[in-house]
């Protein structure tokens, strides 16, 4: 085989390059490692860093490396902005990977309408339907049978994406979504959501942030086994389950292999679970923050520590949060350089796992397989304790930190997870639900009209006050519904029509849903972190037809 001699330096420079971190984003010499991306994303080309890790390859990498090595050449290797602007014009293209497409199910007047008891919210949750069509995609057939060229990772069936710049498949966005498309009626389309995460758990053993190739070294909230649950509480599709069903203990058994910590807390050691990418270097899709945000640390080692739990963070879907920051003597500052989510023991993690391992072991039982069952209730058991041990505390649940052996007092609605999950240890439902209700109070939540602010501390990130996301709204408040309690179910029903408020204000406005809002002055979209506010919106869309369906139907 023939090597062009500069494309044989090129790699051994990329190479080079790669091993300045211990583990790289992704195999991907273009998208995920090296010197190209490098020289690229530093030149800042785009406003956004995701655009280019987004687009597809005009020739081999073979090719576009002998290209990019002349570029070096003719530069002195200091290509100007523009110099890199004409390379990425000769070499790539944007990613056009994606069609729309049809969803099979969709009815724009779906039966669920007629039982939506205000006249209102009928007709907002009619206009929300008519969403979910504009965010279904496919990726080409093309690109499915050879996607070398590309950042996708190809999947078989139709999906309906978030919005903006999320145009791909993302897990933990996508609960939401299938419970919305489930309320619609479209339980087709969902199990085609479904089916393309089995296919991702098959090919690398555990679903991704999203479906690129430089999401592959981070998961996120793990919600698979909950999507299935929904799905055959309206299918009952037991030939379907039977056949998928290994899938989820693949999921979950990597959770156990690669997420799992000994906690010791009061003389008892716990299995118990945190956010943990090992890799080392900058996100791809935000590359140049991350060199910024983890460069002023100066030490080698610690640079690959901050990018290792920058990707932790974004493994957690709260990218970024004053609830993951440290400083270096262990107090707290909102410096997003000291983000240390590997030493958490994260509230909501441990809640989605215990409810994905209850609700495994009920599936198993459900197909006859009773020893699957057994390990998976005691899986279960063992995980329900240890939330209760370790992370109940004051009469509600805060993470924990396992560097310093104590709670982290501070105020977020994922404190409220067990609840919204149903693991509740020795104590009674409409007891926690009376804790949580006084929690709420006393933290002055009722306060915001805009919805359920995502922490109390104003650090300009964009998981912080005053933001507030949907997903967040859904566990609080579907936490207090769950508990029984009835001053909690109140408060439950004041929290979701005063979100349901914020929404269709800002919808009667703009037209548009938001991926989050501003809790403070309802109708206003949410703002900070890294990239602007995004309009779609996949979980908004679902959450608010979750809220109209259990608050104001009959």
């Amino acid at each position: 085989m023939y090597f062009n001699i500069g494309t044989v330096l090129l790699w051994a420079v990329a190479f080079q390059n790669a091993q300045a971190y211990s583990i790289p984003s992704c195999d991907s010499h273009i998208y995920c490692q090296g010197k190209l991306l490098d020289t690229i994303q530093k030149a800042k080309v785009f406003q956004d860093s995701k655009t280019f890790v987004d687009q597809r390859m005009l020739y081999d990498e073979s090719t576009i490396f002998d290209n990019f090595q002349e570029l070096m050449n003719t530069t002195d290797s200091k290509p100007s902005k523009q110099q890199i602007q004409t390379f990425l014009q000769s070499n790539f293209a944007d990613g056009d990977e994606l069609q729309n497409c049809t969803l099979p199910d969709y009815d724009e007047n779906p039966s669920f309408l007629t039982r939506i008891n205000n006249e209102t919210l009928r007709d907002f949750a009619s206009q929300i339907v008519k969403i979910w069509p504009t965010l279904a995609r496919q990726i080409k057939p093309e690109i499915i049978e050879d996607s070398s060229k590309y950042s996708i990772l190809p999947v078989p069936n139709t999906f309906v994406v978030p919005g903006g710049r999320f145009k791909e498949s993302y897990y933990w966005d996508s609960f939401w979504i299938i419970e919305g498309l489930l309320i619609s009626g479209m339980s087709q389309t969902a199990q085609s959501m479904i089916e393309n995460f089995l296919h991702i758990v098959d090919e690398y053993g555990f679903i991704p942030n999203g479906l690129r190739v430089y999401y592959l070294n981070r998961a996120h909230p793990p919600l698979l086994t909950p999507m299935v649950t929904m799905l055959m509480n309206s299918t009952n599709d037991l030939d379907w389950l039977q056949k998928n069903i290994h899938l989820l203990d693949k999921e979950l058994e990597f959770y156990l292999s690669n997420r799992s910590v000994e906690v010791n807390y009061k003389e008892k050691t716990y299995t118990m679970f945190h956010y943990d990418s090992e890799s080392g270097s900058p996100r791809p899709e935000s590359y140049i923050e991350d060199v910024e945000t983890c460069g002023v640390l100066g030490d080698k080692n610690q640079i690959e520590e901050c990018y290792k739990d920058l990707k932790s963070g974004a493994e957690s879907g709260w990218d970024f949060s004053y609830r993951w920051v440290f400083d270096q003597e262990g107090g707290n500052n909102a410096n997003r350089t000291y983000t240390k989510v590997r030493r958490v023991i994260p509230v909501d993690l441990n809640a989605m796992l215990a409810k994905a391992m209850r609700e495994l072991r009920d599936l198993h039982s459900r197909i006859g397989d009773n020893e699957k069952s057994l390990y998976w209730n005691q899986k279960y058991v063992d995980l329900e304790e240890a939330i209760y041990d370790v992370l109940f505390w004051k009469g509600v649940w805060f993470d924990f930190d396992m560097k310093l052996g104590k709670h982290r007092e501070y105020f977020y609605p994922s404190n409220l997870a067990p609840l919204w999950a149903e693991v509740y240890g020795p104590e009674s439902a409409q007891e926690l639900g009376k804790n949580a209700y006084s929690y709420l109070i006393s933290s002055g939540i009722t306060s915001y009209f805009g919805g359920i602010p995502n922490s109390l501390n104003n650090t300009g990130e964009q998981w912080d006050f005053p933001m507030a996301w949907a997903p967040l709204q859904s566990i609080a408040i579907q936490g207090l519904r769950r508990s029984g309690n009835i001053d909690a179910q109140k408060l439950a029903k004041d929290l979701a029509e005063r979100w349901l408020s914020s929404t269709l204000t800002a919808f009667k406005r703009t037209g548009e849903m938001y991926e989050k809002y501003d809790a403070v002055h309802p109708g206003q979209a949410g703002g900070g972190g890294e990239y602007t506010v995004q309009t779609g919106f996949g979980w908004t869309n679902g959450v608010d037809l979750e809220f109209i369906v259990d608050f104001f139907s009959s």
